[in-house]
């Protein structure tokens, strides 16, 4: 009766893991669809504004190959860090709808804040980049769903980096040191690839099977939202490093 009794439980226990390893990939895997359905956004919106009259609308050209920005450029460049603010800050605030559609407004503006790179960068080394960035992004963002190892105090470091490689990027801006921009890339490297794993250990850790499909939804878009940031800052700090410009 007793072994009767512990096999049952064993069982249970068993159908419990199993029903919560279900769960958890189907999360993830909403992770990762918002992630890419926003990057491509992102890439389409970027191409698109590049590639017609609207570039007219954001960036000034000159003759010389510089790049302006025009009052709708500086919204453009700005919107996105007030949207990733209030979905940082407001998200528990929002309907589910309403969080998806903050997230993809931010995707589209980012485009349109990216379009620039189409115009500095040749087609080649933006295609030859993106895929670096993805397969650099998966293999990090796989060992940090996989690894046992607690990443909670790599990533304190990798934010005080992330904060050092902002004002650095600041302060260059009235520098303009190719030499200072060349060391800012390589960090930025290093920090974007080392949040991209502490990032998706921190999603998975976010899981519970308790929640329910709207309280998962935004848990899903703010997990998207950081490994979106993870992968698009990434792409840019290796295009500055290696792209070649027209």
């Amino acid at each position: 009766m007793a072994d009767h009794d512990s096999n049952r439980l064993i069982r249970g226990q068993v159908a419990e893991a199993g029903a919560i390893d279900a769960g958890l990939r189907a999360y993830m895997l909403r992770v990762y669809n918002y992630m890419f359905v926003g990057l491509a956004l992102t890439g389409g919106t970027a191409w698109l504004t590049a590639n017609s009259p609207l570039l007219g609308l954001f960036f000034q050209v000159a003759p010389n190959g510089t790049i302006g920005l025009s009052l709708l450029g500086w919204v453009a460049l700005l919107a996105p860090f007030g949207m990733v603010m209030l979905l940082s800050f407001r998200l528990e605030r929002m309907s589910l709808a309403g969080a998806q559609a903050l997230f993809w407004a931010f995707a589209g503006v980012m485009g349109i804040s990216l379009a620039p790179i189409f115009l500095i960068y040749t087609g080649a080394a933006i295609a030859q980049t993106f895929f670096v960035t993805a397969a650099t992004f998966g293999a990090m963002s796989l060992w940090g769903y996989t690894t046992s190892r607690d990443l909670t105090g790599f990533g304190s470091f990798l934010f005080m980096g992330l904060i050092g490689v902002v004002i650095a990027s600041l302060v260059n801006l009235f520098v303009q040191s190719g030499m200072m921009s060349w060391i800012i890339s390589i960090a930025g490297v290093l920090v974007f690839t080392g949040l991209t794993a502490y990032d998706t250990q921190k999603i998975k850790e976010l899981y519970s099977a308790m929640d329910d499909g709207s309280v998962a939804g935004r848990k899903a878009i703010r997990g998207a939202l950081a490994l979106y940031l993870d992968f698009v800052n990434l792409f840019l700090m290796l295009l500055r490093l290696f792209g070649n410009r027209r």
